[in-house]
């Protein structure tokens, strides 16, 4: 007789109610917006920054360097290198065009330019800007994943922290660690949770294995190296934790959404089928707490 395949029982938080099997896409913040307004809306965002940083009394190469930095920040958020650049050059551009910068020393054009080279590496384009994990977004995940009491657990691109402690109130036990590629970042995220082990690195490069839980915010696009890496690196039963994006060539274990946060793909780790490195795709559950 061939096998037959049980569904395993869905496990859901207190007042959790079921979703359907698929579910759409959640796009990034502003993708929505047909461009260039995503354009005109960061640029008119720096000029506000400017702005206010003027009103309050800071000198105008400050409030410059300040303006300079939330558009370059803002433009990491784009699709394309090529719109980022867009983003990144339209205050700066806008600004010179005004002739309010004449006479400026050329420090003030190449501090925030510096600044943002040194908190976001050319090499640390490709992933995801900083988007904190909200303090009660991982709520309830260990109800949805069991693990054990010190297991390993690696926030893979930890920014400041935001993830290793919500990380930490869902497994207060676990040894918790974290990598990032930013120095300056990677200084403060272990300023903000010295109880784990934080070390500069690139998250792609250093293994997974041992690991009992990797947790990322990444971009969609991204997404396919992680799977292809967790897949290649991690054990079976060991588990991936997605925020916000979901992996398209996997079904997930279970989605766990909390009011007003954003929603949480669990997948777990599989014998990998000979000659696909894929595994199995067993749809186990999908929940949302209420």
């Amino acid at each position: 007789m061939p096998a037959v395949l049980r569904r395993p029982s869905v496990i859901r938080p207190p007042g959790a109610i079921p979703l359907t099997k698929r579910h759409p896409r959640i796009a990034a913040p502003g993708r929505h917006l047909p461009w260039p307004l995503p354009a005109l809306l960061c640029w008119a965002l720096a000029w506000g920054h400017w702005v206010g940083l003027l009103s309050l009394g800071t000198g105008a190469g400050v409030a410059f360097s300040g303006a300079v930095l939330v558009g370059s920040a803002l433009a990491l958020l784009a699709a394309s290198r090529w719109r980022r650049l867009m983003i990144a050059a339209g205050f700066p551009l806008s600004f010179a065009l005004s002739g309010l910068a004449s006479g400026w020393s050329a420090v003030w054009w190449l501090l925030p330019l510096a600044l943002l080279a040194v908190a976001y590496p050319v090499r640390a384009w490709s992933d995801a800007p900083l988007f904190p994990t909200g303090a009660k977004a991982l709520a309830g995940l260990d109800e949805l994943i069991g693990l054990p009491a010190d297991a390993r657990v690696l926030d893979a691109g930890c920014g400041l922290g935001h993830g290793l402690q919500a990380l930490r109130r869902t497994w207060p036990q676990a040894q918790l660690e974290g990598i990032e590629w930013s120095r300056p970042w990677r200084l403060i995220a272990a300023l903000r949770c010295p109880w784990a082990t934080i070390q500069r690195g690139d998250m792609w490069a250093q293994s997974w294995a041992g690991h009992d839980l990797v947790y990322l915010f990444q971009r969609p696009e991204s997404m396919p190296r992680a799977v292809e890496k967790a897949q290649r690196e991690m054990r079976p039963g060991t588990w991936l934790v997605s925020l916000e994006f979901e992996a398209p060539s996997l079904r997930p274990h279970a989605r766990l959404q909390h009011p007003g946060q954003r929603p949480v793909w669990i997948y777990a780790i599989r014998e990998t089928r000979p000659g696909t490195g894929h595994g199995p795709r067993h749809h186990d559950s999908s929940v949302e707490s209420s």
